[in-house]
C-alpha cells in the first residue's frame, strides 16, 4: 500500500508541504476517514481531506497554511482541538486523536486525548476508520485494524465496535449509515442493520438540522430510493418523514385497490433524479402525493378516489418542512407550489388541449412551469407499454402548445396591460372595489382569449367595462 499515497500525490504540493511540516513539527499525522475510502474507491484526489494527528491537530494547521498561498482563513475549534481552512478548493481539517464517551441522553461526547486506535475506533464504518501515513518512517502504509479495506471490496458497511454501542452513542451514525448505502450502493451488513432496528427510536435525540443533512444528500443521490426504502426497512422513517410512511400499502375493498404510493413515489423521485440535480424539485417529487393518505376514499361503483389530494398535500408541505426546521422561504414555497400544482398537466394532458387551458397553467405556474412539467412527466409509472406512450405523446403535445401560447401571448409572469393606477385615472377614482372587478375581468378575458395580452385592447375593454359599472371617463 505504500505506492498509494506517492501514487496520487507526489506531484502535490499539498502532499510535499504536508510531509514537510510534519518532519518539521515531529507530529505523528495520519490521512483518515472518506478520503482514504475515496481514493481506494475511485482512485480519484478528494476535495475533503481529514488528517489525525497524534497531538496537536492545530499546530500542523497552522504550520501547513504557511506553506500554501491563496488559502483560505483558517478556522480554529479549540473545545475540540480542530483547525480547518481551504486551499485549491479542498477542504482540509486536522483534529487530534481522541477518545470519545457518551451519555444517553445526548449524541455530544466527553473527549479525551488519544491514540490512532482510539481515533479509529470512534469511526462509524470500518470502511471509514482506514488510515494512511504520512510520516517518513512509514509513508503511504495502510493502517487498517478493522479490516475495512475487504469490506470495502465487498461494499459492506460495517461498525468497527459493538453496532448497539456505535449507533446508541451516536444516533446520526444511523442515518449516515443509509446515506453510505445510498451513495456508495453499498449494502449495510446483517448485524449493523439489525442494530439500526434496535436503536432507531434513539434518532429523536439527534437535531433536526443533522437529520435533514443527511436526507439532503439521500435526496441528492444518483438513485434516493435506495436511502429511503431501507429508512422504512428499518423503522427510522416514522420518526423522520411519517408523511411518506403513511403512503405504504394498497387496500383492497370488493375487489377495487389502487397502487402503493409510496413505491410510486420513489420511483417518481428516482425519475426526477435522471432529469434534475434542483434539490428542491425532488423534494417536490418526494411530497407531491403526501396527500393522499388523508384524502383516500373508497366510492361505490367507481373505485378509491383521492380527491383535492394535492391542496392537503401543499399545506402538509408548510408543517413538514417547519417541523425539520427547513427554511421556509422561497424554497418552501417553490416546494408547496408544485405540489400543489401537480395534477394540472395531467389533466390537461388528458383532455383536449385548449389555448385557454395552458393559458392558465401558464399563469399559475409563472417560472415553475418547465420544473412543473418535469414533475409530471416524472410522474407518469404505469408499466403499460401503450398508456406510457400515449401520456408522453401528450404531454409532447401539451409542451408545444405551452412555448406557441407562450411565444403569442406572454402569460408566464403576467402583468396586466393596464394597472390600476390607470383605471383611476381613466374614471377619476380613488381604490373600490371596482377597479379590483376591471381588473379581473381583463384577466380573464385574456386568460380566455377573448383578447389579446396588449394595450390597447385591454383599455378598451377596460372603457366598456367601467361603463357597464356606470363609472364616467375624467373630462
Amino acid at each position: 500500500m505504500k505506492s498509494l499515497v506517492v501514487e496520487h500525490f507526489i506531484d502535490s504540493r499539498l502532499f510535499e508541504a504536508l510531509r514537510k511540516v510534519i518532519e518539521k513539527t515531529k507530529i505523528e499525522s495520519y490521512l483518515i476517514g472518506g478520503a482514504v475510502r475515496d481514493i481506494l474507491l475511485s482512485k480519484k484526489k478528494p476535495k475533503d481531506i481529514d488528517i489525525v494527528c497524534i497531538g496537536s491537530g492545530i499546530e500542523i494547521a497552522k504550520e501547513l497554511k504557511k506553506e500554501l498561498s491563496n488559502s483560505s482563513e483558517i478556522q480554529i475549534f479549540k473545545n475540540y482541538g480542530t483547525a480547518m481552512f481551504t486551499w485549491n478548493k479542498i477542504v482540509l481539517e486536522f483534529v487530534g486523536a481522541r477518545k470519545e464517551s457518551y451519555v444517553k441522553e445526548s449524541r455530544n461526547p466527553s473527549i479525551e486525548i488519544g491514540s490512532l486506535e482510539d481515533d479509529q475506533n470512534r469511526r462509524d464504518f470500518t470502511v471509514n476508520s482506514l488510515a494512511l501515513s504520512l510520516n517518513s518512517s512509514n509513508y503511504g502504509e495502510l493502517i487498517d485494524p478493522f479490516n475495512g479495506l475487504n469490506d470495502l471490496k465487498k461494499r459492506i458497511l460495517k461498525t468497527p465496535l459493538d453496532p448497539n454501542k456505535t449507533f446508541s452513542d451516536d444516533p446520526l451514525r444511523m442515518m449516515r449509515a443509509i446515506r453510505f448505502a445510498t451513495q456508495l450502493n453499498f449494502t449495510i451488513e446483517k448485524k449493523s442493520f439489525e442494530s439500526i432496528l434496535i436503536n432507531n427510536k434513539r434518532i429523536e435525540i439527534i437535531s433536526k438540522e443533522r437529520i435533514v443533512e443527511e436526507l439532503h444528500k439521500i435526496i441528492s443521490s444518483n438513485n434516493p430510493s435506495t436511502g429511503f426504502i431501507i429508512l422504512n426497512q428499518t423503522g427510522l422513517l416514522k420518526y423522520i418523514l411519517p408523511e411518506i410512511e403513511n403512503l405504504k400499502g394498497i387496500d383492497e375493498i370488493e375487489g377495487f385497490k389502487h397502487k402503493d404510493n409510496f413505491y410510486h413515489t420513489l420511483e417518481v423521485l428516482d425519475n426526477i433524479s435522471k432529469k434534475t440535480d434542483n434539490l428542491w424539485l425532488r423534494w417536490a417529487a418526494l411530497l407531491h402525493d403526501i396527500g393522499k393518505s388523508k384524502t383516500k376514499k373508497l366510492i361505490n361503483g367507481i373505485g378509491w378516489t383521492f380527491h383535492g389530494h394535492e391542496f392537503i398535500g401543499s399545506k402538509m408541505v408548510y408543517k413538514l418542512f417547519k417541523r425539520l426546521k427547513m427554511p421556509l422561504n422561497e424554497k418552501m414555497k417553490y416546494v408547496q407550489k408544485l405540489v400543489l400544482m401537480s395534477s394540472r398537466p395531467i389533466v390537461i394532458a388528458k383532455d383536449n388541449v385548449t389555448d385557454a387551458a395552458v393559458r392558465r397553467l401558464v399563469f399559475d405556474a409563472g417560472n415553475y412551469i418547465d420544473d412543473l412539467i418535469c414533475l409530471c412527466k416524472a410522474d407518469i409509472t404505469t408499466k403499460n407499454e401503450k398508456k406510457f406512450s400515449e401520456y408522453h405523446k401528450n404531454f409532447e403535445i401539451v409542451i408545444k402548445k405551452i412555448i406557441e401560447v407562450e411565444n403569442r401571448d406572454k402569460i408566464r409572469n403576467f402583468q396586466p396591460p393596464v394597472d390600476g393606477d390607470t383605471i383611476m385615472k381613466y374614471f377619476n377614482i380613488k381604490p373600490c372595489k371596482e377597479v379590483g372587478q376591471i381588473k379581473e375581468i381583463i384577466k380573464e378575458s385574456i386568460l380566455e382569449g377573448k383578447i389579446p395580452n396588449e394595450k390597447s385592447s385591454a383599455h378598451k375593454l377596460m372603457k366598456s367595462i367601467g361603463k357597464k359599472l356606470g363609472l364616467k371617463p375624467h373630462e
